[in-house]
């Protein structure tokens, strides 16, 4: 069974949460390869994670373009974590 949305947009969060170097120190996020800027991307990701989880915690119910739109930040911004090295 599927999960509803609230779980799901839950779910996403924490996959993102777990992926992400969101705790590595600025020095080692900005010392090696450089192709965009990791630290924005990463400010960026944890600015909208942060969004829905207060949302969620408010019992606001997420639509699906909702989860999908933030599946698909996550994606873009993955790929410029993996272009920088600091995601495999």
């Amino acid at each position: 069974m599927k999960p509803d949305r609230h779980t799901a947009m839950c779910i996403l969060i924490k996959q993102v949460r777990d992926d992400f170097p969101f705790t590595l120190p600025e020095a080692q996020i900005c010392a090696g390869k450089c192709v965009g800027c990791a630290k924005k991307l990463l400010e960026l990701a944890d600015t909208e994670l942060s969004d829905w989880e207060v949302r969620l915690a408010n019992n606001e119910q997420p639509t699906f373009g909702d989860i999908s739109r933030l599946a698909k930040l996550c994606k873009n911004i993955r790929r410029g974590l993996v272009r920088n090295e600091l995601v495999e």
